[in-house]
């Protein structure tokens, strides 16, 4: 077992300096879009590197800044880039490290889960993953103190992921993060056309009308749209853009959505 999980794209997807790092993230909140006027219970953010990333990131987090003393517990679902498996993957890890500091992880939150047959112990996919990584400073930002709930999700149904976090859903001192980018590799256009019909989907709560292009992170998203219904939420988008809005060129774009639920 790995008592710390370390950093594995710090100085890639964002800065590795303590200092620069916190300027930046600082920097996407303050220059965020006005999101929620209340602290939601959930939210969707993307996981790109920071430069493309970072601003639609600090649109979806810039609610939490009101609710820091509220939140304890974060559930962050990623989708799974370097392994396949089946199911979901836990990580044996106690603390999850970013240039930051370390965040501890909810272990008994982890065993609670931990019976699932969805649910696998597999510390091999989380060792070069960026999609839970580059969310944490944000929330180390955004939240005073708080433990970790950290979850890969991989061959996986959305009812398996509902049923995770129906689990761990509890109440307002829990907050759930699907970490997602939308549309990949498509001119701004047709990228355009394709995450808006992902967000008509999102704000509807109709996981059914999210295919197989639609998101990286279509099945935690679906997962909780599937709880969302349950509880009667409201999804609300507070930031839509791609590469081709915040850097790079326009021929081959990836599309990025920041969404609260309330």
């Amino acid at each position: 077992m790995n008592e710390i999980k370390q950093p594995a794209v710090a100085g890639l997807f964002y800065p590795s300096d303590t200092d620069e790092l916190k300027a930046d993230v600082r920097r996407f909140l303050a220059e965020a879009k006005p999101g929620a006027d209340r602290p939601p219970k959930a939210l969707i953010a993307p996981h790109a590197g920071y430069i493309y990333s970072g601003p639609v990131a600090g649109s979806a987090y810039a609610g939490l800044q009101h609710s820091s003393s509220t939140i304890s517990r974060v559930i962050l679902l990623a989708p799974a880039h370097r392994l396949g498996f089946s199911g979901l993957a836990r990580s044996s890890a106690r603390q999850f490290r970013t240039p930051l500091g370390d965040i501890p992880v909810d272990r008994e939150a982890i065993e609670s889960i931990s019976g699932l047959p969805q649910v696998q112990l597999l510390d091999a996919a989380f060792a070069e993953e960026h999609s839970i990584e580059v969310q944490l400073p944000f929330l180390q930002e955004c939240l005073e103190q708080f433990t970790l709930v950290p979850l890969l999700v991989s061959d996986a149904t959305p009812s398996q992921v509902e049923e995770v976090l129906e689990l761990l859903w509890g109440g307002s001192e829990t907050l759930i993060v699907i970490s997602s980018d939308l549309s990949h590799y498509l001119d701004y256009e047709s990228a355009r056309r394709m995450d808006e019909e992902a967000t008509r989907a999102i704000e509807t709560l109709h996981p059914e009308a999210l295919g197989n292009n639609s998101a990286c992170g279509r099945i935690p998203i679906k997962g909780l749209l599937l709880v969302a219904k349950q509880y009667h939420l409201h999804a609300k988008t507070v930031d839509l853009r791609n590469s081709g809005d915040t850097a790079g060129p326009r021929d081959k774009v990836v599309g990025y959505g920041a969404y609260v639920f309330n």
